[in-house]
């Protein structure tokens, strides 16, 4: 949703899907999981004149070999393409933009109620015509979750990755939550295809045992290394803003997960640099409508 959306310094929606539901009871062996987005974001106005949208999707698939005493390792991989139309030549700093990712998720019990996890990743950011590995960043998360209770679980979690215009590292942490309110409702950082930095905060109402309503918000990052012509050649472009998004999930079976979703992204910001890192503008766009669906298959 950009709740589900955009890909900047990967998120934790994987660990997620490793480290909660691992609190109850799931199948020794291999699991397998597809999950893929589509979305649209509609025209925006831009504060340098002009207007653009944007169509995204995601898919990602993952293994994880469940072992016993609640550890696991596997691997995930995912493709990301975000396509951008600007309606001005001279205020279009970039077009196609692709999405790589590689991740070795680590999973391990610590005593009774605690989950320890690491998640060593590599990705890809980068425009059609650029070098993909111009692109490359890599880092780590990991964290620890404790099971309070039958209804919370609970820890805090990091990321560190390395950055495209130099050798800083980009550190920031986030809170892993998990907690069934009553039995309706329950309040998650959420799983986040495709989502950048860490995961959001999802409030879901079960309306039966198969749907769900939800309301979602995420603040989003993405930075990507552009090809050698426009605006700033073998730059670096940035789209950040925060989604809100309302969604309507079914889900027949725990292996079956549908979600169509509506909403807006609030105070957006492009930003060009030159190859450097240096800034050479920044603009920000107006509140821009979304629209979009994402599955989930598990088996």
């Amino acid at each position: 949703m950009r709740t589900f959306l955009l890909t900047c310094r990967l998120s934790l929606s994987l660990l997620v899907f490793m480290v909660l539901p691992a609190q109850a009871q799931q199948r020794l062996g291999w699991v397998y999981q597809l999950e893929g987005l589509a979305v649209y974001q509609g025209d925006a106005d831009l504060s340098e004149g002009g207007e653009f949208s944007a169509s995204r999707t995601f898919l990602r698939a993952t293994a994880l070999n469940n072992l016993e005493g609640g550890n696991s390792f596997g691997l995930s991989a995912s493709f990301g393409r975000f396509d951008y139309s600007f309606s001005e030549a001279n205020n279009q700093p970039w077009e196609d933009i692709r999405d790589i990712r590689l991740s070795v998720p680590l999973r391990f019990r610590v005593g009774e109620a605690a989950t320890v996890f690491v998640s060593p990743q590599v990705r890809w950011d980068y425009q059609s015509g650029a070098s993909a590995s111009d692109g490359q960043t890599y880092g780590v998360f990991a964290g620890i979750a404790w099971k309070l209770n039958e209804r919370l679980t609970i820890g805090p979690a990091f990321g560190a990755f390395s950055q495209l215009e130099d050798d800083d590292t980009d550190f920031f942490p986030a809170l892993l939550v998990d907690w069934d309110i009553n039995d309706r409702w329950n309040l998650n950082t959420g799983s986040g295809i495709g989502a950048t930095q860490g995961p959001g905060l999802t409030l879901s109402y079960a309306l039966n045992e198969d749907m769900s309503l939800s309301l979602s918000a995420r603040s989003e990052r993405i930075r990507f290394r552009l090809d050698g012509n426009g605006l700033a050649p073998d730059g670096i472009g940035e789209d950040k803003s925060i989604p809100v998004v309302l969604a309507f999930g079914y889900s027949p079976n725990p292996g079956v997960s549908l979600n169509v979703f509506a909403g807006a992204e609030f105070d957006g910001r492009l930003t060009l640099d030159d190859a450097e890192g240096s800034e050479l503008s920044r603009q920000s766009y107006e509140t821009a409508p979304l629209a979009g669906f994402a599955f989930r298959f598990r088996f």
